[in-house]
C-alpha cells in the first residue's frame, strides 16, 4: 500500500509555490509539473488543529470546509487572529496595502510589515502596491477609513478571483491602473490617521509570478474531496490556494488546496501526459469558461 501524507497546505516561498506535508516535507510546483494525488478508499478528513496545537479529538470536519477545522479548534484560532480584530496590543508595524484582483476587484488590507509581501501571495493579489506603515490600530483605522470613504472592500470572495484569472489586462501598466487611481484617492483623505506614515505608490506584478500569462479559461472548480477520488493532471498556474490543473482533454479545473487539508493522500499512477479526475466538481456558469452542467 502506497505510503499517505498529510497535506498542511500551499504556502508561497521566494522560489513559488510548494505543498507542505506533515513532518516537514516540501512539494516545489512549477508549470507543467504533474500533480497526482487520490484519497485511499474509507480515508477521512480530520480536524488540523489550531496555533500549531493537533486538535485533542481528532474530530471530524465536513469535505467543504476550506477551513478544515472543527468547531473549538476554528473558535480558539479566530482568537488569537489579527484578521478576526481580536488583538488590539500587537506591537508590531503593520502596512495598509492595496491589492488588485482583476477589473472592478481591489480591496484594503493589512499585514504585519515582517511578513513583506506574503499575505499578498497568499490571497492571490495579481497586483498591489503598500498604502502606508504604522501601529496596528492605526493600520486599522485606515483600513475603515477607506471602506466607509471611498466603499473600498476588505474582501472578495475566491469565486470572483476566479472568474477573472484567464482574462486580465494582457500588461502590468494596465493591471496596476485601478490600483494607482485609488491609491491616490486613498493618500488624500483628510482624515489620515497622524500614526500612519503614507507610502508612494510602487505597484507590484504578480502575473508572471502565479502563471497567469495566456492562462486557459477553467471549466469548473473541486468542490471536495472524496474517499476514493483522484486528482490528476498538469499544472498550469497557481495563484493563493489555487491550483489551475490541465486534468485531460486540455479542460482546466481549479483545485483549492485548502480542501487537501485535513486529509492523508496517497500518490496516483499514470504516465506522465495522464490526466484523471474523479473528484466532484461545480462547473462554471455564466463565464467565459463553460455553460455545462451537472459533473464531470
Amino acid at each position: 500500500m502506497a505510503q499517505a501524507w498529510r497535506c498542511k497546505g500551499l504556502r508561497w516561498s521566494a522560489d513559488g509555490p510548494e505543498l507542505v506535508w506533515d513532518g516537514g516535507r516540501r512539494s516545489a510546483l512549477t508549470w507543467g509539473k504533474r500533480v497526482a494525488f487520490g484519497v485511499a478508499e474509507g480515508g477521512v478528513r480530520t480536524c488540523v488543529g489550531a496555533r500549531g496545537h493537533a486538535c485533542p479529538v481528532r474530530a471530524v470536519v465536513p469535505g467543504r470546509s476550506t477551513g478544515a477545522r472543527c468547531e473549538e479548534c476554528a473558535r480558539l484560532d479566530r482568537a488569537h487572529s489579527v484578521a478576526a480584530d481580536t488583538i488590539a496590543d500587537d506591537p508590531r508595524p503593520y502596512h495598509v496595502y492595496l491589492a488588485w484582483f482583476g477589473p472592478g476587484r481591489t480591496k484594503v488590507g493589512i499585514t504585519a510589515l515582517e511578513r513583506g509581501s506574503a499575505r499578498l501571495l497568499e490571497q492571490g493579489a495579481v497586483c498591489f502596491s503598500w498604502l502606508g506603515v504604522g501601529p496596528l490600530m492605526a493600520a486599522r483605522r485606515t483600513e475603515e477609513l477607506l471602506r466607509a470613504a471611498l466603499r473600498v472592500p476588505d474582501r472578495i470572495p475566491y469565486a470572483d478571483k476566479r472568474a477573472v484569472r484567464s482574462a486580465l489586462p494582457g500588461s502590468a501598466a494596465e493591471r496596476a491602473v485601478e490600483v494607482g487611481a485609488l491609491h491616490a484617492r486613498a493618500v488624500a483623505l483628510p482624515a489620515w490617521p497622524e500614526s500612519l506614515t503614507r507610502e508612494s505608490c510602487q505597484p507590484v506584478d504578480h502575473a508572471g509570478v502565479f502563471g497567469l500569462t495566456d492562462l486557459p479559461p477553467a471549466v469548473g472548480q473541486v468542490t471536495e474531496l472524496v474517499a476514493g477520488g483522484v486528482v490528476s493532471g498538469r499544472l498550469v498556474a497557481a495563484a493563493g490556494p489555487d491550483l489551475h490543473v490541465e486534468t485531460g482533454g486540455e479542460r482546466v479545473v481549479v483545485v483549492d488546496t485548502r480542501l487537501m487539508r485535513g486529509w492523508e493522500l496517497v500518490p496516483t499512477g499514470g504516465g506522465e501526459e495522464a490526466g484523471e479526475l474523479t473528484m466532484p466538481v461545480r462547473e462554471f456558469r455564466d463565464r467565459e469558461a463553460s455553460v455545462q452542467d451537472g459533473l464531470f
